[in-house]
């Protein structure tokens, strides 16, 4: 075979990574009997290190709680490993069907989009064959024609960043924002996702058995059916004296139809991410209304530039004025189990074919929504 047959035979491009994931037959079991119920000690079975070059999948949350979720998601936690020491990340390692996975979370209190860009900057420049990138943790929902309720998860097709634009004479913020899209390896994986629950249910209630056998410690992060799921009008306002709604207007309640079963759907759509919380009903009704937007959330934005991602939410409450964190911990779960399901249908990404180098998107790629695709050539 001559030099550019060799070439072109070994030319693939990084959209074509994530194939058909094994059976279910095949996926590795898990073996709880040796568990002695606490999270630090369970499923490290590694015998070796890895190296850097080995993780493919990076995993970003943003609070103490879903990095619990997301360490509980792992099959197996792998030996830590020596990093840079200018990179300020604090990494959990492990796998997950196949799948070898770092975990970061942003440092306690530095919420918004400029913290999640530096720690996935650090990530992609220590771990630099990761190809799949999931931003996992809790949001607030939009109620609407979508019926998003606590506990639901939504899926990122779009990330829209709400505050960033400038203002007008009447005083109304101009979003001057575009897009940015998840990377269309990642979504085709998503298709796949979602056309096996139009056959069949999601796993995630599975998942989330579970995830408590492996840790009797984390009940709080199962659904919390002691607790009610109230939606107010958009107009009235949570007492601010008071920690719950237990004693807000039960009239200004609205009515929905009650659920078959308390296992959390799953919405695909727009999410909207910026500096501030949003919190405030008729500003999240205005401002959905503009964009079509399913969820808010606070680190998105920051990310999909030069660490383009699929964005998971949880939702822990409704975007106004009446949100608390009593459904915080039951969110960061169900996010981090639709990661762990979706997983299940990607391979498991060969390292040996990927050089050992971070391919970042030119500035601006995301931004305009196009198709970013490279070409790399192995040798």
């Amino acid at each position: 075979m001559n030099a550019p047959d060799r070439r072109k035979r070994d030319r693939f491009d990084t959209d074509c990574e994530l194939a058909a994931a094994p059976s279910d037959s095949k996926r590795r079991r898990l073996d709880y009997e040796d568990h002695d119920g606490h999270l630090d000690h369970i499923r490290d079975s590694s015998t070796t290190r890895l190296s850097h070059d080995d993780y493919t999948v990076g995993w970003i949350c943003a609070l103490h709680i879903e990095m619990a979720a997301a360490k509980a998601m792992l099959d197996d936690v792998h030996d830590s490993l020596p990093k840079d020491p200018n990179d300020s990340n604090t990494y959990t390692v492990g796998s997950i069907g196949g799948h070898n996975i770092v975990i970061a979370s942003l440092p306690a209190n530095g919420y918004g989009t400029n913290n999640a860009a530096t720690v996935a900057n650090h990530m992609d420049r220590t771990f630099p064959s990761i190809r799949v990138r999931l931003m996992v943790g809790i949001g607030g929902g939009v109620p609407g024609k979508a019926d998003v309720r606590l506990g639901d998860v939504v899926v990122s097709t779009e990330v829209w960043q709400h505050d960033m634009g400038k203002t007008t004479q009447d005083g109304r913020l101009h979003r001057t924002g575009v897009p940015r899209r998840p990377p269309p390896a990642v979504m085709t994986a998503v298709t796949k996702l979602r056309s096996n629950h139009e056959a069949e249910p999601s796993r995630i209630p599975s998942i989330l058995s579970e995830m408590f056998q492996r840790n009797p410690y984390m009940s709080q992060y199962l659904h919390p059916s002691s607790l009610p799921d109230r939606l107010f009008d958009s107009g009235y306002d949570h007492i601010e004296s008071m920690v719950t709604c237990d004693r807000c207007d039960e009239s200004k309640l609205l009515e929905r139809s009650p659920r078959d079963n308390n296992n959390p759907k799953i919405h695909y759509g727009v999410i909207a991410s910026g500096n501030q919380v949003m919190k405030d009903g008729k500003t999240r009704d205005q401002v959905a209304h503009e964009f079509g937007i399913l969820c808010f959330e606070m680190e998105a934005a920051g990310l999909m530039d030069n660490f383009p991602c699929l964005v998971i939410r949880g939702i822990c409450d409704y975007s106004d004025s009446h949100k608390n964190k009593q459904w915080q911990e039951y969110a960061a779960a169900t996010a981090a189990a639709y990661a762990k399901e979706l997983l299940s249908v990607i391979h498991p990404i060969n390292t040996q074919r990927i050089p050992t180098m971070s391919i970042h998107p030119p500035p601006g790629m995301f931004l305009s929504g196009l198709h970013y695709s490279i070409s790399l050539t192995s040798y």
